[in-house]
This record gives C-alpha cells, sequence and structure tokens, in this order.
C-alpha cells in the first residue's frame, strides 16, 4: 500500500503535485491503471486509479473513499520543550505520529534550551511519519507556544504534567504514574519539559491550573523519550483487551 498525502484533495478526480508525482510514475513506476491511496488528513482514505501517468502532473480517480479510518477513541495533546538537538525532538515527532497524536503543541519553558524552531521542517517531519505509518489523520503542529499561555488555555478532558521535583512529594502534592489514572476514550494533554525540567514556578502554576503530576516509571528519562513514553502508555490504555 503506498499512501500520498493529499490535504487539499476534492474527489473525484485530483492531480499529484510535481514532487508527489516523480515519486508516484519514476521512483514506483506506475502507471495508468495502477491503484495507490491518498489521505486528506482528516480521516478521509482514499483507493485512487491512475488516469495520467505523468511525471509533474500525475492525474488519479478516487473509486472508493473509507471515512474516520482506523480513528483513535481519544485525543491526544503531547506539549513538549523542544530539545537542544533538534533531531532527537524530530525523533519524537516520528515516532509519536506512528503510535497516534492529535496534536502537537512546542513549548517554551524557563529551562529551554531550543526556543527557535522551523516549523514548516517539523510538519514535514510528520508528514513523512503519516504516510510510512498509513495514517489517515494528520496531527496538527502549532506554533512554539509559552508554557503558561498554554496552561491557562481552555482544554476539556485531563491535564497531566511529568516532572521530576521530589520536592513536591513532600508538599503532598504525590505525583501519580499515568497509566493508572487515564480515563479511557477521553481527551487528553501531557506536558513534557525541557532537559533542565520544569522550573517549581512552572509546576505549581500547572498545579493551579487543574494539571495532575505524573511519574513515567522509576527510570529517569530524556524529553524526547518520555514525550513518546507518554504517547504509548495513553494509546495502550486505551486499547480495546
Amino acid at each position: 500500500m503506498q499512501l500520498f498525502y493529499a490535504p487539499d484533495i476534492t474527489p473525484p478526480h485530483y492531480t499529484l503535485c510535481e514532487e508527489e508525482s516523480k515519486h508516484c510514475i519514476k521512483v514506483l513506476r506506475l502507471g495508468v491503471g495502477d491503484t495507490l491511496h491518498l489521505t486528506d488528513g482528516k480521516g478521509n482514505m482514499h483507493l485512487c486509479r491512475i488516469t495520467v501517468a505523468d511525471a509533474r502532473r500525475c492525474q488519479i480517480e478516487v473509486i472508493q473513499t473509507t471515512e474516520e479510518f482506523e480513528k483513535m477513541p481519544y485525543e491526544l495533546t503531547m506539549a513538549v520543550a523542544p530539545t537542544k538537538n533538534i533531531e532527537r525532538f524530530e525523533w519524537f515527532l516520528e515516532k509519536a505520529t506512528e503510535v497516534g497524536v492529535t496534536r502537537f503543541v512546542p513549548i517554551v519553558c524557563d529551562h529551554s534550551e531550543r526556543r527557535i524552531i522551523k516549523h514548516d521542517r517539523e510538519l514535514r517531519v510528520i508528514t513523512s511519519a503519516v504516510k510510512q505509518s498509513l495514517k489517515a489523520y494528520h496531527p496538527t503542529l502549532d506554533e512554539l507556544t509559552p508554557l503558561k499561555k498554554l496552561i491557562a488555555a481552555e482544554f476539556s478532558g485531563q491535564k497531566f504534567i511529568a516532572h521530576c521535583d521530589s520536592s513536591f512529594d513532600e508538599k503532598g502534592f504525590k505525583r501519580l504514574y499515568l497509566p493508572s489514572i487515564i480515563k479511557k476514550t477521553e481527551n487528553i494533554l501531557i506536558l513534557i519539559g525541557p532537559e533542565g525540567d520544569f522550573s517549581p514556578e512552572e509546576i505549581n502554576f500547572a498545579l493551579e491550573n487543574g494539571f495532575q503530576p505524573i511519574t513515567l516509571g522509576q527510570q529517569r528519562l530524556r524529553t524526547e523519550t518520555a514525550a513518546v513514553v507518554a504517547t504509548v502508555m495513553t494509546a495502550v490504555c486505551n486499547t480495546d483487551k
């Protein structure tokens, strides 16, 4: 199954962009009558037939559409501080997309070592992962957002903050193991901090705004690893047994 991303598709006919046309005709060596799949990233999976095998303007016809293809029973927003080494953050975007995420929010924190990202580049990483993992839903990617702005924004669902500051445990803010408190099929927002963790002020602000403190286990995890682990835990907790 070859999947192409076409957010602007309006069935039954569509023309692939030059880059996708070249990949289809020159790389995959598909021709007239061959089939491929297109998704608009909104849940529609289109089975298509090639009508014009042009390496610059490959034309297709939609012959079957599956709506809400493999739709997740929950919505997950992962708010993560981009790492100093951007490749580690991009690794997270790729792997989390494969597992299943609704929305990515890069956040700027007090201890952030990276305060600039290339939004278009990171979006391409996500799109590539969508096609590679055969997803019909394309996660959204917010602009870089100040942490406190995100915390103060309205969110309907469960809100969690993963941090490593043990002093909060001594104050009675017990961190709970994420899988033990996830409510199945509910919307979820998870905050993952930078390499230097969230500052005490940021943790306090999150707790004051309804976030629950969580742990992802006994191991000390790097930012991108913690973010992937949280994504997988959420997926597993929402899997039918």
